[in-house]
């Protein structure tokens, strides 16, 4: 089988760039082990999307049928230090209708995918995984377990962190382990939380609670390892009575209706996103921590900017051409490495428990609470990608 770009992996990513190409010539083929599933109830992955991410999303024909009963904006944010600190943002100061949307994982991953079906020029293997990879100067070629071998122009890993695209494409990674996992559960709330998202810098990690549609919030605590297990491991009594006084009952009284799953946090810098006949998007191309809840707005853009870059090519050209990947890899490089290193900065800043440094930071904090330009900045940058 032959194609123009083939993509491995259907993530939220790689599902996302084959949706973006429906308007394309190019012929795609999509790689997955199995098809998505919706989970029973409230899906534990959460995600804040951006309204540059909205946009894309609602361009590719995925926004507009999204459930909006399960949908629910962020008006304002409250963060928190560990010591007094407070940084406060409003759509409504800034001139937003909302600074962000919450959504679950499976919802966005159901639509692209049932997208994608539906796609005139795109051919789903699934189930099928990758074998073998061997990238030639005018064709790259992929053989699944199953013994077919499938010849693209283009090859885009979007295989997630562990990427066994990357790895057999001999594309190194710099991992900088956290010694913190990301502990994600919902709860339902005694207090409304008027769509409000809070955010607090505690001495053992970082915890967000983020609304979801109703009476209902997500979790995500960033804790050091052996917090993290314990924490998924609490009876569901007992884990809604910790998360609610680690958030100071600002939101009364929690019950549990997730749950508790945790995963390892990295942050994660390769040599290279792109060579020859290969692009790498989404957890494949880096990995950050998820304090600043970018990860997958990350993913989205790289997948909106590789789509434009081949999408636009004349028919003579070659979509694995080196230099077109390159300017997609350009493209991507500044707003990629500026969130790695806030988000591994922040990280860092927050961590020591020395006095001095607990005063700076929540110091800083404070004041630029008090600067509504450099505060109005950073809402900027979270809404449009751009400052």
């Amino acid at each position: 089988m032959k194609f123009d770009v083939l993509v491995v992996g259907a993530g939220l990513a790689g599902a996302a760039l084959a949706a973006a190409l429906r308007g394309s010539r190019l012929k795609v083929g999509i790689v997955e082990t199995r098809p998505p599933a919706r989970p029973a109830g409230w899906d534990p992955r959460i995600y804040a999307i951006s309204a540059a991410n909205v946009d894309f999303l609602s361009s590719i024909g995925i926004w507009q049928h999204l459930d909006p009963q399960r949908l629910a904006p962020v008006y304002d944010m409250e963060i928190h230090g560990d010591a007094g600190g407070r940084l406060d943002f409003s759509a409504y100061d800034c001139g937003l209708r909302e600074l962000a949307w919450i959504l679950e994982s499976s919802q966005m991953q159901l639509e692209l995918w049932e997208t994608v079906k539906r796609q005139h020029n795109v051919s789903l293997l699934c189930p099928a995984a990758p074998s073998a990879l061997a990238i030639e100067e005018d064709a790259a070629y992929l053989t699944l377990e199953d013994g077919r071998r499938l010849e693209s122009r283009l090859i885009v890993a979007a295989d997630g962190r562990d990427s066994w695209v990357r790895q057999a494409a001999g594309i190194g990674a710099r991992n900088t382990p956290y010694d913190e996992k990301g502990v994600v559960a919902n709860f339902r709330c005694e207090k409304p939380h008027r769509n409000t998202a809070f955010q607090w810098f505690r001495q053992d990690g970082v915890l967000a609670y983020l609304p979801l549609p109703g009476d209902h919030m997500s979790m995500v605590w960033s804790a050091p390892d052996a917090l993290a297990d314990e924490l998924v491991g609490l009876p569901p009594e007992v884990l809604a009575a910790r998360v609610g006084e680690a958030g100071a009952f600002r939101l009364g009284t929690l019950e549990t209706v997730t749950p508790a799953a945790a995963f390892p946090l990295r942050l994660m810098r390769v040599e290279t996103v792109v060579k020859p006949r290969l692009a790498l998007i989404g957890d494949a191309a880096h990995a950050i921590h998820p304090l600043s809840g970018h990860g997958i707005n990350l993913g989205y853009q790289d997948a909106r900017v590789l789509a434009e870059q081949l999408a636009s090519l004349d028919a003579w050209r070659d979509p694995g051409e080196l230099s077109i990947l390159r300017a997609y890899a350009r493209a991507r490089a500044e707003e990629t490495a500026l969130l790695q290193y806030t988000t591994h900065g922040l990280n860092r800043l927050f961590k020591p428990a020395d006095p001095l440094l607990s005063g700076l930071r929540n110091l800083g904090l404070n004041l630029t609470n008090r600067l509504p330009v450099v505060r109005n900045a950073l809402v900027r940058y979270a809404i449009a990608g751009r400052f």
